[in-house]
């Protein structure tokens, strides 16, 4: 039995599928400068989270996003920080992978149709389309 031939597809509209290309890979980062970046002291014994959940929760889902290992992550998220003139102290690998055990990160379905806006604020994240 024969295999059969690969269908074939071809462009008809180059300026429309090149104008979509760029916007598939677009990704939009909102950082409220009033979130809660270090996290509020807590009663338990032990020395204190100096992250709150929402600010390790931001890093994680980049991570995920973006399919990086810790210390990496960190770099990349180092970089809109600074962007945005935003003064914020920034997590090692090792905080990220003592408390990734705690948090899940859970990132909705995403068409390819349009940009991915992530917004972070104190209420948390937020994904838009």
């Amino acid at each position: 039995m024969s295999k059969p031939s690969p269908a074939r597809y071809r462009t008809t509209n180059w300026p429309g599928y090149n104008a979509a290309l760029p916007k598939c890979g677009s990704l939009l980062i909102w950082l409220d400068k009033e979130m809660a970046w270090l996290a509020s002291p807590g009663g338990r014994p032990g020395r204190a989270a100096v992250f709150s959940d929402a600010a390790i929760q931001f890093w994680l889902t980049i991570k995920v996003l973006f399919k990086l290992p810790l210390r990496q992550t960190t770099g990349m998220v180092a970089s809109p920080l600074k962007l945005a003139g935003l003064d914020w102290a920034v997590p090692d690998h090792t905080t990220l992978s003592r408390r990734q055990k705690t948090l899940e990160v859970q990132i909705p379905y995403r068409r390819a149709d349009g940009p991915v806006n992530l917004l972070v604020d104190s209420i948390g994240i937020k994904f838009h389309r």
